[in-house]
């Protein structure tokens, strides 16, 4: 029998509406930092399915050697897009994150041979160019998140050949910001930096949250693949 949580949806939808009012980095990572602890419980009941959505992206591409991949997983969190990428038979990874409370937990699941605190789009990717065969952002690319210019630090960080996997969201809020990250995108395929794998329009994302949506709204996944420079 499941136990009585407190976490109700009504209150989810609260504590991700302040985070909205964060307006300084700094401001961000403290609410990050504090809602650490119930983050995994809180995006369950939102229904969140953007981390099993990328790893499944991933790994429908992927022909090399899963076990012997190193997939670097920016804005990592509590390590939920590692978690399911383990399933998928992928074993060694890299974390960044900007919340140490956030890379506490993700240390707490030993997945990760190395997680390093980053502020996303304030400094470089703290990691070497050119090391890594899988590069995964879930969550982080959205309005008052990281800047959309991330991408090319993404791109960077993939071996020649290797894969990188993003998704954003498609709510009314997101909209202007999807729409600079896809011309980004664009931009990056016409420089020959990367060439498009697919991109996955998913309707049941995650349960909306705003107040002038209900039911749930939409993302998608982007894979693309680096080209040989």
């Amino acid at each position: 029998m499941m136990s009585a949580v407190t976490n109700t949806f009504e209150n989810v939808k609260a504590v991700i509406l302040s985070a909205h009012k964060s307006t300084t980095s700094r401001d961000k990572v403290n609410f990050y930092n504090t809602w650490a602890e119930n983050y995994n419980q809180d995006v369950a009941v939102l229904d969140y399915r953007a981390p099993s959505l990328a790893a499944n992206s991933i790994s429908s591409h992927f022909s090399g050697d899963r076990e012997a991949a190193v997939v670097l997983d920016v804005a990592c969190g509590t390590g939920l897009v590692a978690k399911q990428m383990k399933k998928h038979g992928f074993g060694h990874f890299v974390g960044l994150d900007g919340s140490d409370a956030m890379l506490e937990l993700a240390r707490e699941t030993e997945l990760y041979r190395d997680l390093k605190q980053s502020m996303l789009g304030e400094e470089p990717l703290p990691v070497q160019w050119g090391l890594f065969d899988v590069v995964v952002i879930v969550g982080a690319l959205s309005i008052g998140q990281v800047p959309v210019d991330v991408v090319r630090d993404l791109c960077k960080s993939a071996k020649p050949g290797g894969y990188i996997c993003m998704t954003t969201r498609s709510n009314r809020d997101n909209l202007e910001y999807k729409d600079a990250l896809e011309r980004e995108l664009k931009q990056m395929e016409e420089e020959a930096l990367w060439s498009r794998v697919e991109v996955t329009e998913v309707e049941d994302w995650e349960r909306a949250v705003s107040e002038q949506e209900d039911g749930y709204i939409s993302g998608s996944v982007y894979l693309y693949k680096k080209l040989q420079q």
